[in-house]
């Protein structure tokens, strides 16, 4: 049974930071790209962040990119998502996904697998 379990959110104020982590199981993990979603109430789910198999290839959002840095531990099963220069409208639920392809892919649809996701708050 494939799990991902997410953790690191919270509470922060504006211009601050925050370190998620998704811990994986069920999965080979090293087959699998792994990318970071989000949801703000009231509106439609939206890609983060995406880092294919090996490591080395890495997507951004426009809206997150040079505040934002996704990783993978292949052999912890988990990636991260560190968050700087935080701002309200990072306000959301993030998601992690796993997709059964190790090429990254922004598309939500293309990944089989979610966690249930973990509030990340930015206070003004």
């Amino acid at each position: 049974q494939v799990r991902l379990v997410e953790s690191g959110g919270g509470l922060v104020q504006a211009g601050g930071s925050l370190r998620l982590s998704c811990a994986a199981s069920g999965l080979t993990f090293r087959g699998n790209a792994m990318g970071w979603f989000r949801q703000a109430p009231g509106k439609e789910r939206e890609f983060v962040a995406a880092i294919g198999w090996y490591g080395v290839s890495t997507y951004y959002a426009d809206s997150v990119k040079g505040r934002f840095t996704i990783s993978r531990d292949n052999a912890k099963k988990m990636i991260y998502l560190q968050m700087n220069s935080l701002k309200p409208e990072d306000t959301a639920v993030y998601y992690c996904a796993a997709r059964p392809s190790g090429a990254a892919s922004s598309l939500h649809y293309e990944y089989d697998y979610w966690g249930q996701g973990t509030q990340v708050t930015v206070s003004s």
